[in-house]
């Protein structure tokens, strides 16, 4: 939904390469060195920053429930949406931790940028 003023659920569309996404990092893989599809490629000082939060969060990052939907956000932002996924943890469940992303529309459909991970 494209709305400046209010965010919303995470697109449903979205929700299987959010999973990959988070798969990915669960696994240790921080710069999506497998590839996901539409998934820009992570730059080496964003992986290595994504790793330096997870592991001085202290927890086990897992992979995404479906709860994981009913508290992730997503808002217009006028070029394209940003995305807030709570992250979970074998330890505690739902964490503190959040991956921020950028989603744009392309011809093909969207492609995914991923920000950072970290504790708002």
């Amino acid at each position: 939904m494209k709305d400046e003023d209010a965010a919303h659920p995470v697109a449903t569309a979205w929700r299987p390469t959010l999973r990959e996404i988070v798969k990915a990092l669960a696994e240790g893989d921080y710069g999506l060195t497998r590839g996901v599809v539409a998934v820009a490629p992570v730059s080496a000082a964003t992986a290595e920053r994504i790793r330096g939060y997870i592991a001085s969060y202290g927890e086990t990052l897992t992979e995404l429930p479906d709860e994981s939907w009913q508290s992730s956000i997503s808002q217009w932002m006028r070029t394209h949406w940003e995305v807030v996924v709570d992250l979970w943890t074998v330890e505690s469940g739902r964490s503190d931790l959040v991956l921020s992303m950028s989603v744009f529309e392309t011809d093909d459909g969207f492609r995914f940028e991923i920000d950072s991970v970290h504790v708002p």
